[in-house]
């Protein structure tokens, strides 16, 4: 096993599944390895605080107009959605950064692919929430 500190630890290697016969990576330390990937998006990405923001307007505005079960349900999978699109986008922008320090063409193409997903998902999720939200906010009028 190499040297690493305290805060390495919660950070899995090649070596860490196969160290002491174990093959495993343990379970409450991948919880925490994700755990430390979403505060990391969360609070690294000016986006992501923005879209959790609008996620949750989104959800008191589901209990107020008291939405179905099934709106409940298109609701909390277009919020994930696109969190996990930012979460994702932010992996790949780390990679790449890795990966290609220098700007080339190859990595701005792959973070804008990735900020493409991103996009996608928001637009997806406005047009659900327009389907949930406007009947609701028509039948006020």
């Amino acid at each position: 096993m190499s040297d690493r500190g305290p805060k390495d630890l919660l950070t899995r290697t090649a070596e860490d599944s196969r160290c002491s016969g174990e093959g495993r990576f343990s379970l409450p330390c991948a919880f925490r390895c994700a755990g430390e990937g979403i505060r990391y998006a969360f609070l690294s990405q000016r986006n992501l605080k923005i879209q959790g923001a609008l996620g949750a307007l989104a959800v008191i505005a589901g209990f107020v107009f008291r939405i179905s079960q099934a709106e409940w349900l298109a609701l909390v999978l277009c919020i994930m959605v696109v969190a996990v699109a930012e979460v994702v986008n932010t992996a790949i922008e780390s990679v790449v950064d890795i990966a290609s320090p220098e700007w080339h063409p190859l990595a701005k193409s792959a973070k804008d692919a990735a900020a493409g997903a991103v996009l996608l998902a928001s637009i997806g999720s406005v047009a659900c929430g327009l389907i949930i939200f406007v009947p609701h906010l028509f039948a006020l009028i």
